[in-house]
């Protein structure tokens, strides 16, 4: 897979570019506050409908336009895969609310034809690495399940439907738990909800399940080759309701413990999942929240058996992340056959030259990468002579190959 042309309108300190991009490597280059992380998050906006820098969607217009009621942004992206070339268009549209308030609303047309998010998340695929993603290991579980639910979206046909109906019934269910809590009402009117919630959740279990084996095996070898065999990294998911029967009289499990529950079906996982939730009726009913479900799950990422989220050194949680990204990668390419965009924020600090030269030689085996630094000095002179440069100034992006010839060994 290969972005061929962005075309951004009204997106972040992004006025007006068109941009046509090379295949293999682009490096962006520029002081901070410039546009180069904006442009990162732009291509990251078509593959996931989701920003990775704020939670404030309206701070993705511009901040001229977003004077305007409606104010109106616009991505396009062209782009190359197996079934051909095609053309995705995402609109940022912040309009005024009721009260005063503002909210944006996101409309995306795939091939000219307007189609719901869900359906067309995944239809571009991109993986980012940026330096405050650290936060998916050392921050708190949404992290961690936002992590999850935007990379299986992309590689996973129906993931993001199954999730956005999981959400709306919790939503219901958890509504109804406030008000049986508040007066008296029929507790039977919980059954269809839990039927409900259940055959979703379980469905979202099971992909879970799989798709962390697969890339913990991925994630494994890469971190064994960047730590040079001093480290094996665990993914470990703790899913809020174990589909697992544990052991007689034992109440839980060492964190460390591996469990394979591979071999379970979607069926056995919502029939135990059903019988757990009823068991919890009472407490449930008490706290007026639903306790169990995929919206409570976890992963922790273990190193020599050490959870890097609690006891991880700085170099350790950066690397375990760059093992992460990669597997992510190459978990994607197995998927569908097709590789993502590679997405790098200034991936280069912070590492040593030995593990700066493991890592340029592994994404120089990607079909397009797409990386950035405030200058060029990290770079060793035989990728910037395979690179394309270019210079991000105040929203504007300039050719910037004469620092390929910079580089070059005299």
């Amino acid at each position: 897979m290969r972005l061929l042309h962005l075309s951004l309108t009204n997106f972040r300190n992004f006025t007006r570019l068109a941009l046509e991009l090379p295949p293999r490597g682009v490096l962006l280059i520029g002081a901070n506050a410039q546009g180069k992380t904006n442009f990162l998050e732009a291509v990251y906006l078509l593959a996931t409908f989701s920003s990775f820098q704020t939670h404030v969607e309206r701070q993705l217009i511009h901040f001229l336009e977003a004077r305007k009621s409606p104010a109106v942004g616009r991505l396009i992206g062209e782009y190359q895969r197996r079934d051909g070339t095609h053309r995705l268009e995402l609109r940022l549209i912040l309009e005024a609310t009721a009260g005063d308030g503002m909210r944006l609303r996101k409309e995306a047309l795939l091939d000219g034809v307007k189609r719901p998010l869900s359906q067309i998340v995944g239809h571009f695929n991109a993986v980012l690495f940026a330096p405050h993603m650290t936060q998916i290991i050392e921050g708190g579980p949404e992290e961690r399940r936002r992590f999850l639910n935007l990379t299986l979206a992309q590689a996973i046909p129906g993931y993001a439907t199954v999730l956005s109906e999981y959400v709306h019934i919790l939503e219901q269910r958890n509504a109804l738990l406030k008000q049986l809590a508040a007066q008296a009402g029929h507790v039977a009117q919980l059954d269809v909800w839990d039927q409900e919630l259940t055959a979703r959740g379980a469905q979202l279990m099971y992909w879970r399940i799989q798709a962390l084996q697969e890339m913990e095996r991925l994630a494994a070898r890469v971190h064994l080759e960047l730590t040079r065999g001093a480290e094996v990294l665990r993914l470990m998911y703790r899913p809020a309701y174990e589909p697992l029967p544990l052991p007689v009289a034992q109440i839980s499990l060492p964190l460390s413990t591996p469990l394979d529950r591979s071999h379970l079906k979607v069926e056995e996982i919502r029939e135990g999942f059903l019988e757990r939730l009823r068991a919890m009726r009472r407490e449930e009913l008490t706290r007026g929240v639903t306790l169990i479900g995929p919206h409570r799950d976890e992963v922790r990422f273990l190193a020599n058996g050490i959870d890097l989220g609690d006891y991880g050194s700085r170099g350790q949680v950066r690397t375990a992340l760059l093992s992460l990204k990669l597997a992510e990668m190459e978990w994607m390419r197995l998927r569908n056959g097709e590789w993502p965009v590679l997405l790098l924020d200034e991936v280069l600090s912070e590492l040593d030259s030995q593990r700066r030269e493991d890592l340029l030689a592994r994404v120089s085996t990607c079909e397009q990468v797409i990386l950035t630094a405030t200058d060029a000095s990290a770079f060793p002179a035989p990728f910037l002579l395979q690179s394309t440069l270019w210079e991000v100034k105040m929203g504007q992006i300039y050719p910037k190959n004469h620092l390929a010839e910079e580089k070059e060994p005299g």
